[in-house]
């Protein structure tokens, strides 16, 4: 078990206090008190002292807007890091105003034509029909896993980059948000330049098209394409759908119960933090992606947070290196209703394999803590520590 970064933070509280009642205990047990630094946004950026627990001792420190902490993973199997916990209440402290991260640049497709495809997918997924039959599939779940996506030669050309070591990986931040390695792509080698380049390619966005019925590129059809009598056709099977007669686009997955909540149906309005962005650019027309190659190894995570951007999205991912990962070992996405605990939908890792998720704006999503247990990985792969994923996201 652990417990991530996080400030205590709540109305009156004050002073927070732990009185241990553990066992004999030390650093290898895992278990610290580890207390963060925060940068000039008043963001926790690193671990400055690890408290380690030590029976009959009571730790207790202010609750305040920097007051981040976190316990590490307990990694015995027969002691109990057991202790008292709590917080004395008083008038509560000033919040500094709130940090907003700057915008992840999203950007339109870059031209790119369907020779592309036949270079780097498995020739079944470029076949017409079977395309219409995932587009049905997804249009139904909202999410659909295509495996063996990549041709096995392209797939084993990629894998062998990734293991050779040769890319530069850099932190992301902070750790009450994530925390885990994104490449540096002006340092790729050749073959995963390439493949970043396949996800941002036009020929790319029209195939997400054809396999999701989303407007990802001016030549997918949209409903102002089809004949009048299919609109009335239509717009009759929806009222008789709904109770009060409300449909969507057909240009969005029909049904939510995948990772589409059925509270999102239901809303009175967007609760999307910046709506007039959004707005802006549905009115713009032009589809866009934001990407990143990830590194996931033991301790890394993303959470869902105050400030977490919900929208309508597509999201893509392709798992690398994932031979021999086990569920128990964390790294898996998981997509819960706004307000909710339950679960819509998990993605396990699995090697080229592309998961393909639509999510509206009641919808968040978070990955996994990766914990000890991931190191029997290597057990079979010496050489390896964790997985990689290709992540990204498409705007319609």
């Amino acid at each position: 078990d652990a417990l991530l970064c996080h400030d205590d933070e709540l109305e009156g509280r004050r002073i927070a206090f732990i009185l241990y009642l553990v066992p004999p205990w030390d650093a290898s047990l895992g278990g610290t008190l580890d207390l963060f630094s925060v940068d000039e946004h008043f963001q926790p950026k690193q671990i400055v002292k690890s408290l380690i627990p030590s029976w009959n001792t009571l730790v207790f420190f202010e609750v305040s807007p920097v007051s981040f902490h976190q316990v590490s993973e307990v990694l015995s199997e027969e002691k109990s890091r057991l202790s008292i916990s709590g917080w004395f209440h008083g008038p509560s402290l000033t919040r500094p105003p709130t940090y907003f991260e700057p915008l992840i640049t999203r950007s339109p497709h870059i031209p790119q034509d369907h020779e592309i495809l036949y270079d780097w997918i498995n020739p079944t997924y470029l076949d017409m029909e079977y395309q219409a039959q995932i587009q049905e599939e997804f249009e139904e779940s909202s999410e659909i896993l295509l495996k063996e996506f990549l041709q096995p030669e392209k797939f084993a050309e990629v894998c062998e980059a990734l293991e050779r070591g040769g890319v530069e990986w850099s932190s992301r931040g902070p750790p009450n948000k994530r925390f885990y390695e994104k490449a540096e792509e002006s340092q790729l080698p050749d073959i995963l330049r390439d493949c970043m380049a396949l996800f941002r390619s036009e020929a790319m966005f029209l195939l997400l098209s054809n396999f999701t019925g989303l407007k990802l590129h001016f030549l997918a059809p949209s409903e102002e394409d089809e004949p009048e009598d299919k609109k009335e056709q239509d717009a009759v099977s929806a009222s008789e759908n709904t109770e009060e007669g409300t449909g969507h686009s057909s240009s969005e997955p029909e049904n939510s119960r995948a990772a589409t909540s059925d509270s999102s149906l239901q809303s009175d309005g967007p609760t999307d933090p910046e709506p007039e962005e959004d707005e802006g650019k549905k009115e713009s027309g032009v589809p866009t992606c934001q990407g990143e190659l990830r590194h996931w190894k033991t301790g890394h995570y993303t959470l869902i947070h105050d400030n977490s951007k919900t929208e309508f999205a597509l999201d893509l991912l392709l798992y690398c290196g994932c031979e021999g990962w086990e569920p128990e070992y964390g790294g898996f996405t998981s997509y819960i209703a706004k307000g909710e605990d339950e679960e819509l939908l998990t993605v396990n890792p699995e090697n080229n394999s592309l998961a393909l998720v639509y999510r509206d704006r009641e919808t968040l999503k978070f990955v996994k803590h990766i914990n000890h247990r991931s190191l029997e990985q290597k057990k079979s792969f010496p050489n390896r520590t964790g997985f990689w994923d290709f992540s990204f996201v498409y705007y319609e």
